[in-house]
């Protein structure tokens, strides 16, 4: 079952939506505001975002350009604009479809089940994940460093994991804790501060030269941007 988001203020749009998705056996979260929608997107795994163009506090262009910084998941722009101009436009900012108002919902299901499907089909195509001398190989699930290969515990290699497929995201420990112990989050941060130190030490002793995982303090944790 697919996660999808619905960013669209328009209440009677968004529940149409809603509704047709549900139907076809997804599970689905509508915001109203930009944003509430790039909120969303930050601190939540989406596998598609359904994007209107005009919202309130933030438009649709700018959470493109904002999320294209640390995540490829779908998008599906939804707009009134039909102006061919505009549709390029989006599509160079990282779109990966635009269905134009007033649409069929036949058709929106329809789009959004295709653009799912090439979505699983390259991630299973692409198996490594690459940052400055890093590779993770999700098929082997190992990790080199400097052409070495780290020798991590099942969680350190589960922190590393998320980091490298979201690069530039940051993950509170809130965030790491719940995702990876599978537990909820109750204030705790002694176990996700002694994965990350560990995960520090080991990737110090390959490459001392080199800087990783960086803390936004106050915030949480995430790869140094390149």
């Amino acid at each position: 079952m697919s996660v999808i988001l619905i960013i669209e203020d328009n209440k009677d749009v968004n529940m149409m939506l809603k509704e047709v998705l549900i139907d076809a056996g997804h599970e689905v979260k509508s915001v109203y505001t930009g944003i509430d929608g790039i909120r969303e997107i930050k601190s939540l795994k989406y596998d598609l975002v359904l994007l209107d163009i005009m919202l309130p506090y933030k438009s649709g262009d700018e959470i493109l350009k904002e999320m294209r910084e640390f995540s490829e998941i779908p998008v599906i722009i939804i707009s009134a604009k039909d102006m061919v101009g505009t549709k390029i436009d989006f599509l160079k900012l990282g779109a990966d479809d635009y269905i134009t108002k007033p649409f069929d919902l036949g058709e929106v299901a329809a789009r959004v089940e295709a653009n799912l499907r090439r979505s699983s089909q390259k991630i299973q195509v692409d198996k490594s994940f690459r940052y400055k001398d890093m590779v993770l190989d999700d098929s082997t699930k190992s990790v080199t460093v400097n052409n070495s290969e780290l020798e991590l515990t099942a969680k350190e290699y589960m922190i590393l994991e998320m980091l490298i497929k979201n690069k530039g995201k940051v993950f509170t420990k809130a965030n790491l804790y719940e995702s990876i112990w599978q537990e909820e989050y109750l204030g705790d941060d002694n176990a996700v501060k002694t994965h990350i130190s560990n995960l520090r030490n080991k990737l110090k002793k390959v490459n001392p030269k080199a800087q990783y995982v960086e803390t936004v303090w106050g915030l949480g944790y995430r790869l140094y941007k390149e």
